[in-house]
């Protein structure tokens, strides 16, 4: 085939190709630690497991800010909330500043299913990026960071 019949696609073509793209990798990284949870028989959601990724990283912000984190809604951040505090995953804590707010902490038990899930999960994400450079994978989420300030610039409601 010459080069002058192949048809060169455009920034927004190769971006809509990017964002599907983007589906398909979150929707295998799902299945594969559901997979993994479930091998290992341990009674927790992926959406629970997103929480409590977060609340590795900063233990004891509010719920609005874990909503933001795991783009779910307020209502749903609750329910999940409730049923993680019903778990002994998680506990609510009156918030020191403001007695309406209440923070959300890790419990014992939201500790240890770190020490028992990060292995499952690292190994999870050394098996998508096993022939990566660390630079790329830096370049990567860089560049979906740019797009996704883009986005919010030309869109303020999604804030």
């Amino acid at each position: 085939m010459d080069s002058s019949s192949v048809i060169k696609k455009s920034k927004s073509d190769l971006a809509i190709e990017m964002g599907r793209t983007m589906t398909e990798l979150r929707n295998l990284l799902r299945q594969s630690i559901q997979l993994k949870i479930k091998e290992h028989g341990i009674n927790i959601t992926f959406e629970m497991l997103e929480v409590l990724y977060h609340l590795w990283q900063k233990d004891g912000i509010n719920q609005q800010e874990i909503a933001d984190l795991t783009l779910k809604d307020k209502s749903s951040m609750t329910y999940m909330i409730d049923n993680m505090v019903k778990r002994d995953m998680v506990k609510r804590v009156e918030d020191g500043l403001d007695r309406r707010n209440k923070l959300i902490f890790l419990t014992e038990t939201g500790i240890e299913l770190r020490r028992q899930l990060h292995p499952w999960i690292a190994e999870v994400y050394d098996l998508a990026t096993e022939d990566f450079e660390l630079k790329n994978l830096e370049y990567g989420i860089d560049m979906f960071q740019k797009m996704i300030l883009h986005l919010r610039k030309s869109n303020p409601s999604s804030d």
